[in-house]
């Protein structure tokens, strides 16, 4: 009956163009109609389904524009720009002191080269004496002016340091956290994006400039001791100085550099992250944001299962966790796009024997007893250390397929009230409401993430109807928690 009524369709739109005598400026209907008969006369089921793949992936498609809208909007572009041209602005400042610093090369090697020399032309022809005095005036002139542009250089690089200092803050306090809380909700469902591309290229930038200024300042001190021609002492502690904040900032940048990519999966259960079950494989990814050669196959990655936490009687009974096996990965670049990662992909847990019973303890179950996973290196690079670390998102153990559901509901319930930055693992000891407000966001998002679309007023009415009983508008942890989230 569609597939009929569609040809009866295009068959009057044909007319129509026919009675305007606009054929050549409309679709030719004619031709799409003896297709359709041509392919699907006697097989209309046929066409029913390739037209529901179309609309499929029309959802996806309009879905994929949706999560990008808020990095997409003008606001956060001219930010992201913004940022793009400081950045550029930095590394164009350091080569025109890498440029200056030759310069002063030179000029230290010149003036070297005649107070080294000019004594014995002297010696050899004392018609020589009388210019001796004009030479030395000369070199003294010389000698003033590689002072001003020593002093010149490096307040430059001072300059560029306190840049790159408010830059580095900028990554460090609003960006990061920004795509860590865009990581966070993309595990329950959000459609948002959590690329890596721009934050990567900015914290390999920054490092890449940091390094750069280092050895610039390694070049000078390397330049004033070898030519003893003025008092240094001023110079070489100024240069220390400065040398000391350059490392302050190498430090804050590379050891918040690592991040967990995608959060632990199992392969059974891809679109229900963060819930673990023993001896059952699971995934993780984890990137090194700070991109360079120099890092490449420096960094092996070790993981730990641990609570994180010392929790003095919180469980009747403490669960304990370890890795079947040490899953240690060296960082590696050679990955499609290019970044400094490494997927574990073939790591389980077993349960070791648990902690003995207290007394007078709160009572946490199964599925709302949370644990995360660490991520570490040591990094030693130019003479120095730095130790380097990272966690990912609390995850349920379950010891049952059954306790899935619940232990979603755990999952889904902690990432809407804390962030990465407030790791609050004993969160459902006193677990605080959701307003509707949150949770109706969240509820729609489980139903975008499989169905490729979100819940309408009337279906979240009605969802609020069974779930909200105060005029607060706020749902309680125990009411939720026995709501049955199986189909979700």
């Amino acid at each position: 009956m569609c597939l009929h009524a569609l040809l009866k369709h295009s068959e009057e739109q044909w007319n129509i163009l026919l009675k305007g005598k606009i054929l050549l400026q409309g679709p030719d209907f004619l031709w799409m109609n003896n297709y359709l008969l041509m392919h699907f006369q006697n097989e209309p089921l046929k066409m029913a389904m390739i037209l529901s793949e179309c609309l499929k992936e029309e959802r996806k498609i309009l879905a994929s524009a949706n999560s990008t809208e808020g990095c997409s909007n003008p606001g956060m572009q001219l930010k992201w720009k913004e940022l793009d041209n400081q950045i550029t602005d930095l590394k164009q400042r350091v080569l025109e002191v890498k440029k200056q610093t030759k310069i002063l090369e030179s000029l230290n090697e010149k003036l070297d080269f005649i107070q080294k020399t000019w004594p014995s032309k002297v010696e050899q022809n004392t018609g020589l004496a009388q210019s001796r005095a004009v030479v030395e005036q000369e070199c003294v002139k010389q000698t003033a002016i590689i002072h001003q542009r020593k002093q010149f250089v490096l307040e430059q690089l001072v300059s560029i340091l306190n840049q790159t200092s408010k830059i580095e803050e900028t990554l460090l306090e609003e960006e990061l956290p920004e795509w860590k809380r865009r990581n966070q909700l993309a595990c329950i469902g959000c459609p948002t994006d959590t690329s890596l591309e721009l934050l990567q290229n900015w914290f390999t930038n920054v490092a890449e400039v940091l390094l750069r200024v280092r050895e610039l300042l390694q070049k000078l001190q390397e330049q004033s001791n070898t030519y003893s021609n003025n008092d240094t002492s001023n110079f070489s502690a100024s240069v220390a100085e400065i040398e000391k904040f350059t490392l302050l900032l190498i430090t804050r940048l590379i050891e918040n550099a690592l991040v967990v990519e995608r959060q632990p999966f199992m392969q059974n259960l891809t679109h229900r992250p963060l819930i673990l079950k023993p001896g059952v494989r699971f995934t993780v990814t984890v990137r090194f944001l700070a991109n360079l050669p120099d890092f490449k196959f420096l960094l092996k990655v070790k993981p730990g299962f641990s609570r994180d936490v010392e929790e003095p009687n919180t469980t009747n009974e403490s669960r304990l966790f370890e890795f079947t096996r040490d899953d240690s990965k060296v960082l590696d670049v050679d990955t499609p796009g290019g970044g400094l990662m490494a997927e574990f992909a073939h790591m389980s847990l077993k349960e070791k024997k648990s902690k003995s019973k207290g007394t007078n303890e709160s009572y946490l179950g199964v599925t709302e007893d949370l644990h995360i996973i660490r991520f570490e290196t040591v990094l030693h690079h130019n003479g120095q250390t730095y130790n380097i670390n990272t966690t990912s998102l609390p995850v349920v153990v379950i010891t049952s397929t059954s306790q899935v559901p619940s232990a979603w509901a755990s999952i889904m319930w902690w990432n809407m009230l804390c962030t990465s930055k407030s790791m609050n693992l004993s969160l459902f000891l006193e677990p605080p409401p959701l307003s509707w407000q949150h949770l109706s966001q969240l509820l729609s998002w489980q139903f975008l993430s499989v169905a490729q679309r979100g819940l309408d007023e009337d279906q979240l009415s009605m969802l609020k109807e069974k779930l909200v009983d105060n005029p607060d508008d706020l749902v309680h942890w125990g009411k939720f928690s026995k709501v049955r989230w199986r189909s979700w």
